[in-house]
């Protein structure tokens, strides 16, 4: 399921509710977020409002999540309600912003609409979950007779 995502909503909704997250930057939270989708296995886009920094290469390298910029004198609100009327498969996308506005354009083409700080805490709580590696059964179950006799012939034991 596509994410769409209003991005300096979701860091106000941050700072808003965690004093501490202020240092949580743009730049940070598009890192975090992508992390967050590549766990999940989905794809999603980020849109922050106005121009951006001139040089964005700091939001490169991202596997999973693309990072938009409104444009000058342009909101994310904008952009985000085109990407939702521009979409064949609205029902599948599931929009992140706390901002009514773009909660009743998602609602209006049965997108999914998740409230910034909703998504913030479903994001932090999936990414403290430990990932356990599952075992190979074989480790449970040691070799079997053949494959340790060829051991102990190769290392010179079988005598």
């Amino acid at each position: 399921m596509p994410l769409i995502i209003d991005g300096y909503n979701l860091l106000h909704s941050i700072h808003k509710a965690d004093e501490d997250s202020d240092v949580i930057s743009d730049t940070q939270l598009c890192r975090i977020v992508d992390t967050f989708l590549t766990q999940t296995r989905q794809k999603g886009e980020i849109i922050f409002d106005g121009a951006g920094p001139p040089d964005k290469s700091r939001f490169d390298n991202m596997s999973k999540l693309e990072v938009f910029f409104a444009g000058p004198g342009r909101d994310a609100d904008t952009v985000i309600e085109n990407k939702i009327k521009a979409s064949t498969d609205a029902k599948r996308l599931t929009v992140v912003s706390s901002d009514r506005r773009v909660q009743q354009a998602a609602r209006a083409r049965k997108a999914e609409a998740i409230k910034s700080n909703v998504f913030w805490d479903n994001l932090q709580r999936q990414l403290s979950r430990k990932k356990t590696a599952r075992e190979p059964a074989a480790k449970r179950q040691g070799l079997s007779e053949g494959e340790t006799e060829q051991w102990l012939k190769f290392f010179g034991l079988d005598k």
